[in-house]
């Protein structure tokens, strides 16, 4: 059990008075569920509590984005949203931030922070983006890369990127004396229409003879089928008693309606969440991207301006369907369980070495390249990337690195049809693109260069992800 530190207030008080008061709390078998602002944070480890934050990570005026630099801002902005769960061991951190990826270095600085903040360890911290393309790339061992070849870091510029992990940590070590006592965790799912669709179109040959990207302009390729993806958006929510206290939604699909607008803003799954914020307004709405390296909204999108409303209603539809067909279970601090899979994956021969060459290429190439060499470079240093597995219950929430393909989604949710599995990835963004080895057979954009691992990864983060949902049995 945690040592408990008792605010001062206590300690001006008599013996008897204290006595009293011990005496009381014991027998209530907890502390008050909330402190003042001044107050030192008060835990009881016998009990499950939860913490939200909020902050906003919209970049300023003239910051440079992913591909763009920013010339305006929009009504709805960036947000870096989350949870800390306290009482189950050390506090674990789950963190979803609108920006097109964190990686490497990036991560490490992340995760470093926010677990000083919540007083846990960085292995007890996921951190993910939504992808959404107006928006930062955060990665530190790139920006350094690029700074030791003399070449302009642009996009990697990490002074924002700093400047916005200071302002979360804060707001984590803030919310913790605000938690709340959790007593049900519920799950909910429904299937989502007319959003998702595969972008991998695939020849009499087995091999990819078009891209179907997430804007589609091409009426023959939007008449194609949807293919494989995951229809279902998953919902889990915490309660205190009979009130919401946040709810964590997971779909996976690219989540781009049109971009390279020039103004940092959420996309579509950002206006789904703003929607249902409105709806469920006690509750914290966090949207996590699932496994959709593959997908996009191709098929029902022509990169219309009208189509980001139409997109953003679908998604809020399904997740108002999930909400509705929500299953509470009673939990305490002991359902809780978080575990951890270091994984090595082997990088690709396709990555080039970093040199001055990177001066003659576009800065959108800068963008979805150099992060894949800063992280070969980490892989030669001995680095892994974790894979973690938040166990609530029935409940279990895979974190996963890079843009995986949806197979790695569809597996593991039939690896384990017993429990209700779900899945965030766009958690360390250094490897890129993760297809299956039969993807990489086949050919196409997001197997070649954009990826930075090699056919293998699929039975490296099978055997994680199996380990992690067996681990039980």
């Amino acid at each position: 059990m945690n040592d408990i530190d008792f605010p001062v207030s206590f300690m001006r008080m008599t013996k008897k008075s204290l006595f009293l008061i011990l005496w009381a709390g014991l027998t209530a078998f907890a502390l008050p569920a909330f402190a003042q602002d001044d107050d030192p944070v008060v835990l009881d480890s016998a009990v499950l509590r939860l913490a939200t934050f909020e902050v906003d990570v919209t970049p300023p005026v003239g910051t440079r984005l992913a591909y763009d630099t920013a010339i305006n801002t929009w009504d709805m902005g960036l947000r870096a949203r989350g949870i800390v769960l306290l009482g189950a061991g050390s506090p674990v951190v789950l963190c979803a931030v609108d920006w097109i990826g964190i990686a490497n270095g990036g991560q490490d600085a992340f995760k470093k922070a926010f677990a000083e903040a919540a007083g846990t360890i960085p292995g007890r911290v996921a951190v993910h983006t939504v992808h959404q393309h107006d928006a930062p790339i955060c990665d530190f061992t790139s920006e350094q890369i690029l700074r030791e070849w003399g070449i302009d870091p642009q996009s990697f510029d990490g002074a924002f990127s700093r400047q916005s992990i200071i302002r979360i940590a804060g707001e984590i070590k803030r919310s913790l004396k605000h938690a709340q006592p959790v007593s049900f965790v519920g799950l909910g799912q429904a299937e989502v229409f007319r959003v998702a669709s595969n972008r991998r179109i695939l020849g009499d040959d087995g091999r990819v003879r078009a891209t179907r990207y997430t804007a589609c302009r091409d009426s023959a390729l939007r008449a194609e089928p949807e293919g494989l993806i995951d229809p279902m958006v998953s919902l889990v929510s915490f309660w205190n008693g009979e009130k919401p206290i946040a709810v964590l939604s997971y779909y996976a699909v690219h989540p781009q309606s049109y971009y390279r607008t020039g103004i940092p803003n959420p996309d579509f799954p950002g206006v789904a969440r703003f929607f249902r914020q409105l709806a469920v307004p006690e509750a914290l709405h966090v949207h996590f991207n699932g496994a959709g390296g593959d997908l996009g909204a191709g098929k029902y999108n022509d990169g219309s301006k009208e189509n980001r409303l139409r997109l953003a209603e679908r998604l809020a539809d399904g997740m108002k369907r999930a909400w509705e067909a929500t299953c509470k279970e009673p939990v305490t601090a002991s359902s809780v369980e978080w575990s951890v899979v270091p994984v090595t994956l082997a990088a690709s021969d396709k990555i080039r070495e970093p040199g001055t060459w990177i001066k003659e290429e576009a800065p959108g190439y800068q963008t979805n390249t150099i992060f894949k060499m800063a992280w070969k470079q980490r892989l030669e240093e001995g680095r892994q990337i974790d894979v973690a597995c938040l166990g609530i219950g029935n409940v279990r929430i895979l974190h996963l690195p890079g843009e995986l393909f949806v197979a790695y989604q569809l597996a593991a949710k039939a690896e384990r049809p017993d429990l209700f599995v779900t899945v965030a990835a766009y958690g360390d963004y250094g490897p890129g693109y993760i297809g299956t080895a039969e993807a990489y057979r086949q050919g196409g954009y997001e197997t070649g260069e954009a990826s930075g691992v090699t056919p293998q990864a699929e039975t490296v983060l099978m055997a994680a992800i199996r380990k992690l949902l067996r681990q039980d049995e």
